[in-house]
């Protein structure tokens, strides 16, 4: 047996560095490693999340998901594995190999991982061994909602005294003069 060591910096506006060094027994799962991230940054881990295997471009490739969410659908090609099952080693390719972990799809925290070393120790469970800078609030970062001003205004028109609100939104051309020749059922 034997422990990964994998570098997790976070992608931030802020112009230092913020990342974790985080050693991990290479027989545990993708989930005691999200949960370490998680915990070692402060956040909440009550958000989704997937993990991404990558290449030195950092471009995504094979899901690991928090959860199962190809809800037994056989025609996926090639489906999410999830974090609990899927095994560390069985996943490190390369030497340096390259994961992103995307935390929160609607603020989108960005992790990049990078696995900085292998050694015979014994780690019980995912342990941080170096912290460098101070991780932002989880919630300082804006969902990336479209228009934020359309949401907030939305339902200000829909709370039912105007049922005629829509009434002259369409102009189709026709009056009632065009329809006298139609029988009402």
């Amino acid at each position: 047996m034997g422990a990964l060591k994998f570098r997790v910096l976070l992608d931030t506006d802020q112009e230092a560095e913020i990342f974790r060094d985080i050693l991990v027994d290479e027989n545990d799962n993708f989930e005691s490693l999200y949960q370490a991230i998680i915990n070692s940054f402060r956040f909440q881990g009550d958000q989704m999340a997937s993990f991404y295997m990558s290449n030195d471009e950092w471009d995504k490739g094979h899901e690991i998901s928090l959860m199962d969410m190809n809800y037994g659908d056989e025609s996926i090609d090639e489906k999410a594995s999830v974090m609990s099952s899927a095994i560390l080693r069985d996943f490190m390719e390369a030497d340096d190999q390259k994961i992103i972990l995307v935390y929160d799809f609607m603020r989108m925290w960005i992790f990049l991982i990078e696995l900085i070393g292998r050694s015979n120790e014994q780690v019980t469970k995912p342990e941080t061994v170096l912290s460098v800078g101070m991780a932002p609030p989880e919630d300082s970062r804006m969902a990336n909602l479209d228009d934020e001003d359309e949401i907030d205004g939305f339902d200000d028109d829909l709370d039912g005294d105007d049922d005629d609100i829509y009434d002259d939104d369409f102009e189709d051309g026709y009056d009632e003069e065009d329809f006298k020749n139609y029988d009402d059922y």
